[in-house]
């Protein structure tokens, strides 16, 4: 069986539609499957649309939250609620096209591949999110050194011993498709073009979106400490020559503006100091994050 997991919040006016096609590629494989819906605390009437789906379709299952708790929430939730030998994931705007299910399924049955992500060579949606996250991509490839990462989303389809080994991971900060990368096995990717948001305006801010890079960033990599050390030992280079110069100039007698020279090292020192602490910061909140080992959601019901 394949289970199909799609986050939901606020989709009233793109569920039937999403439905419509995901069952009509799902014809086309004469399999069985399941598809996991996971409300994560939706305002308007997503819930009600997927109750009144699931009278006539009985393969529908929903998770219901307790109330929101993101992205990387739901799409765990539905992860550890998939009993399909496959599972796939997507999100609900359809940006990533359901028909391309088939054609992911075909490439893990014959047992080759345990992973398979759709690799977006093209992009319809805005310019500046286009460009924010092409730069996020190639920055997390680059700091993580993970492979099969750049240029791809959630959107994928793993077999259940990729999933199992996905489910280990108990982190509170997540980053699915990093951590899909993480696990390893044997991967492979189909190219799409990823089209604009079929209705409705997207959920994720562009703060939202900052968000999860940074967690990706220092979920996954130490970059951001050895930014910081190279930015340091910068500093003290620069101002090892300055202090040279100032030595030199008060021998030969030539000393320089006191003002401007000692303002200047104060601004940058300091500077230096603050994203040191803001670094830092950022990696003690995590670790208390983890400490606090609170669940990552709460479900108010299921209707399975």
């Amino acid at each position: 069986m394949i289970s199909i997991v799609i986050p939901v919040y606020n989709e009233e006016l793109i569920l039937p539609k999403l439905l419509d096609r995901i069952k009509s590629s799902m014809q086309e494989m004469d399999q069985a499957y399941e598809i996991i819906f996971v409300d994560d605390g939706s305002r308007d009437r997503t819930l009600e649309i997927l109750h009144e789906q699931r009278t006539a379709e009985t393969r529908i299952k929903i998770i219901e939250f307790s109330r929101n708790f993101g992205h990387q929430a739901a799409i765990t939730a539905g992860l550890e609620h998939a009993s399909g030998e496959f599972i796939a994931l997507m999100d609900s705007d359809l940006q990533d096209p359901p028909e391309l299910l088939p054609l992911m399924y075909e490439k893990l049955k014959d047992g080759r591949f345990d992973v398979v992500n759709g690799f977006r060579d093209a992009r319809k949606d805005d310019k500046r999110r286009r460009w924010m996250t092409k730069l996020f991509h190639r920055i997390f490839t680059e700091a993580s050194g993970l492979s099969q990462i750049e240029n791809t989303g959630h959107f994928s389809m793993i077999n259940r011993q990729a999933l199992d080994a996905l489910l280990t991971m108990k982190e509170k900060t997540r980053y699915i498709p990093g951590l899909r990368s993480y696990i390893g096995f044997r991967q492979t990717s189909i190219s799409y073009e990823r089209q604009e948001r079929a209705s409705g305006e997207s959920k994720m801010s562009l703060t939202d979106l900052f968000g999860l890079a940074a967690d990706a960033v220092f979920s996954f990599s130490k970059f951001p400490l050895r930014a910081c050390l190279w930015l340091g030992l910068t500093g003290v280079f620069i101002f090892l020559l300055a202090g040279i110069h100032v030595l030199v100039s008060k021998i030969t007698g030539w000393a320089p503006l006191g003002w401007s020279s000692t303002m200047i090292s104060i601004y940058f020192l300091g500077s230096i100091q603050l994203t040191f602490l803001g670094v830092l910061g950022e990696y003690i909140y995590r670790t208390y994050k983890e400490s606090q080992d609170r669940p990552i959601y709460f479900i108010r019901k299921k209707y399975f």
